[in-house]
């Protein structure tokens, strides 16, 4: 008789199941990678080249546009400070907390035309301009951005019309001519965005340092 050989079917086994960590493994793996690619690429590669490019064609403004005054930093042209001596310009109101200027705590006052408190703030800031500025001719305008502070808290310019109106102090505190305070404003004026937006500005910190520089006392 001949022997039985047993067929395909009777000797094959089943293959193996895949257990539920290599189950788990395959499915997370694609995510995995693609976590990884995606921090060198977006978390290390596109910061370091855009630090590096910054660095390169806008070092100053990457570097937070800091004002040197004798090879030191003393401040940045972007957040203004709280002058307050007859000697220097002085910004606009700052209304952020704790004090005034205080670029951790950028902010407004957050009150309206109708308050009743912002009424009463504005009128003594009038009261201490005009005590601050007594020889400015009678019936001068008051510029606007000398007694409401912005929504920042922090802007380092001002109106021209603003800068005008602190001449005659600065010129009697330092010893000047008006003619000569008001030819440093002019030369720190900048103009209107492209030319048509916004109004004039003048750098309240620019101008200091220039009158510093000008001398007087």
């Amino acid at each position: 008789m001949a022997a039985h050989l047993p067929t395909t079917a009777e000797t094959s086994t089943p293959a193996p199941r895949p257990t539920i960590w290599r189950q788990t493994l395959a499915a997370i793996r694609p995510a995995i990678v693609l976590t990884l690619l995606l921090t060198l690429v977006l978390g290390l590669a596109y910061p370091a080249a855009i630090t590096g490019l910054a660095q390169i064609l806008f070092p100053s403004q990457a570097n937070g546009s800091l004002v040197y005054h004798n090879g030191q930093p003393v401040a940045s042209a972007l957040i203004g400070q709280y002058w307050t001596q007859p000697q220097y310009l002085h910004g606009r109101p700052s209304a952020t907390a704790p004090g005034p200027y205080n670029a951790d705590n950028s902010g407004g006052s957050n009150l309206g035309p109708t308050s009743a408190s912002l009424v009463q703030t504005v009128q003594q800031r009038v009261a201490a301009l005009r005590q601050a500025n007594p020889d400015v001719p009678p019936g001068t305008a008051i510029p606007a951005d000398l007694v409401e502070a912005s929504a920042s808290g922090l802007d380092p310019d001002i109106s021209v019309a603003a800068a005008y109106y602190q001449i005659p102090r600065l010129a009697k505190a330092r010893g000047m001519t008006q003619a000569a305070v008001q030819a440093i404003i002019d030369q720190h004026i900048t103009g209107r965005f492209l030319g048509i937006f916004g109004e004039p500005t003048v750098n309240v910190l620019d101008v200091n340092l220039a009158l510093d520089r000008a001398g007087g006392h």
